[in-house]
């Protein structure tokens, strides 16, 4: 367990970092505003772009793979609609996502300071198999809950920096483009600049301070991430049997706490953002300890 918790803690220091930082006004606030975007628009499209164009998407384990995420995904899915009942809608869609939506940063982050570079490109393909998925599904699922602007926030989606950079990617390796000249050695420049950037800006998006929202929704929508999504990640893995690899980047997206995107995603909808702000740095902050342990629970589990 020390050994887990050695290796992934300068992505938490990194996390821990990038918040004293804003919260200090170094350099000051413009500058995160302006990272975050640069993170979203350039940093990350680059890193999917230069690992999807060029990885191996004819392996067999790929299916598996999907199936092990989805399963963890639409229990979780299911665990935040029933546990959302309890609550107004508004609430019910922080509640829905804080049990289901992740931090694909912290998933890259990890997966490269556990693994190396094969973590890294397998958690990738984890990415592209989820993240286009997961925004349908939870989009789909707040208009049905608030019925508000759906339209708008799905004209949104067909933007979305990562889910075109995820189907560039495909396009491109399927066309047998995986390596072009001058276009991936930008791309993968650009894509080795993303991790720690994104780790500081995670940190510096966390809301410590006047954190507003019911300890119940809470502990609802936490339970629904931190152990329905995992549990169906695990139940898939032991009847599927994927390589080692795969099984513990698996783990690993089932164990993340909810994204700051969600945030986003509920100002956005009508959603109770307040809320949602609380469910992200809860989660964040409980992720430091349940993580690792979710880690080790699994390595022991699967032998």
């Amino acid at each position: 367990m020390l050994t887990i918790f050695i290796a992934i803690a300068p992505v938490f220091l990194l996390i821990l970092g990038g918040y004293g930082l804003r919260r200090g006004g170094i350099p000051s606030t413009e500058f995160w505003n302006l990272n975050d975007k640069l993170v979203y628009w350039v940093l990350m499209p680059a890193l999917f772009f230069a690992k999807i164009s060029s990885a191996d998407l004819t392996s067999g384990t790929l299916g598996s793979y999907a199936v092990i995420l989805y399963t963890g995904f639409f229990a979780a899915i299911g665990a935040g609609l029933l546990l959302g009942r309890a609550w107004s809608a508004a609430d019910a869609t922080s509640i829905l996502q804080g049990s289901a939506r992740f931090n694909t940063f912290v998933a890259l982050a990890l997966a490269e300071t556990l693994f190396g570079a094969a973590g890294l490109q397998t958690a990738v393909l984890g990415s592209a198999v989820l993240i286009p998925v997961v925004n349908v599904t939870v989009v789909t699922l707040l208009s049905l809950l608030i019925g508000t602007r759906g339209r708008s926030v799905f004209a949104e989606l067909a933007r979305n920096p990562l889910i075109l950079s995820i189907a560039a990617g495909a396009l491109f390796n399927l066309a047998g483009w995986t390596e072009v000249p001058v276009l991936h050695e930008c791309a993968r420049i650009l894509g080795s600049a993303a991790l720690p950037i994104m780790l500081m800006c995670v940190g510096a998006n966390l809301k410590v301070r006047g954190l507003q929202g019911s300890i119940l929704a809470i502990s609802a929508a936490t339970f629904g991430k931190f152990i329905v999504f995992p549990a169906g990640v695990l139940l898939a893995i032991m009847f599927l049997q994927p390589d080692r690899l795969t099984a513990e980047i698996a783990v690993i997206f089932a164990s993340l706490p909810t994204g700051v995107a969600a945030y986003t995603l509920a100002r956005q909808m009508g959603g109770n953002a307040q809320l949602m702000a609380a469910i992200i740095t809860v989660q964040t902050l409980l992720s430091f300890v349940t993580l690792p342990v979710t880690l080790m629970f699994a390595r022991w589990l699967l032998g």
